[in-house]
């Protein structure tokens, strides 16, 4: 009886699942598939005849070519984000959970506050135009490190609290200094945490559309997100370009995420239990 109710359950997620993620992919896909006029009509039917490849040219050559120039700035911006966020958030991690002071509870406060109060635009814009790097890639990488570092850093703590204290010990008597310890000692054994970091936010950042918006405006400093705009205004919408530039964009994170789906979950429920 507990088998069958079992399978029930697991069927019906799995048709959840369905029509939550896969329905609307096929959606996407047929319409990018279809001339101007079919994809204007906005139904979920099989085009008459496919005119992916023009789409695809239309796309790619709007504004000058601006799907390129915004793809090189999104993996500019993804990597460097999530390379930085990566290490930094390892070790205040690594810091709050191996060396508790006085003021392990009002980091960890601030950190919760990461998570908690939403992001200010107007003060984030005065902060970067004080420090010269409004509308800079620089800029916008900082933003994307602050916003996801309270997140990163309670998964880190979280992974390094498994992790026994000889391990630190043994390294130490060997003659290791902090910054050899940490680098040569904990961060390997953070594999499945990085992993699921790097997927997690890389997929946020190369989705992200407010923050290069608020924070990097101009054509020449477009992320793909912001394409979008290329083919939609207060009157028309091209669907069928529209809906093909969102296939381009989304089939990135996606292989990402299909690709390391089992190592994300494992970093999820790494520091679920203690060791």
């Amino acid at each position: 009886m507990r088998h069958r109710k079992g399978v029930v359950l697991g069927s019906v997620a799995v048709l959840v699942a369905a029509v939550v993620f896969v329905v609307p992919f096929v959606f996407i896909l047929l319409t990018a598939l279809k001339g101007r006029q079919e994809a204007n009509l906005l139904k979920f039917t099989w085009p008459t005849n496919i005119a992916f490849l023009d789409n695809l040219r239309e796309v790619i050559a709007a504004r000058d070519y601006q799907l390129v120039i915004a793809f090189i700035n999104s993996t500019i911006l993804t990597v460097c984000s999530v390379a930085l966020l990566v290490v930094l958030s390892a070790m205040v991690a690594y810091v709050l959970q191996r060396r508790p002071s006085r003021w392990t509870h009002v980091a960890d406060l601030l950190v919760l506050a990461g998570l908690i109060v939403p992001p200010a635009v107007v003060p984030t814009v005065w902060v970067l135009q004080e420090l010269g790097i409004f509308r800079t890639m620089s800029g916008l990488i900082l933003v994307e490190i602050a916003f996801g570092m309270a997140f990163c850093v309670l998964l880190f703590k979280a992974f390094i609290a498994t992790i026994p204290r000889e391990l630190d010990e043994a390294a130490a008597i060997d003659g290791a200094g902090p910054l050899r310890l940490f680098f040569r000692v904990i961060f390997p054994v953070l594999r499945s945490v990085i992993i699921t970091v790097v997927v997690v936010q890389s997929v946020f950042v190369w989705n992200d559309f407010a923050n290069p918006l608020y924070f990097l405006p101009g054509d020449d400093n477009a992320t793909v997100q912001l394409t979008l705009f290329n083919f939609q205004s207060q009157f028309t919408t091209q669907y069928n370009l529209l809906f093909t530039d969102i296939l381009l964009v989304t089939i990135p994170p996606l292989v990402m995420f299909l690709f390391f789906n089992r190592h994300i979950v494992a970093g999820m429920t790494s520091g679920s239990v203690k060791g």
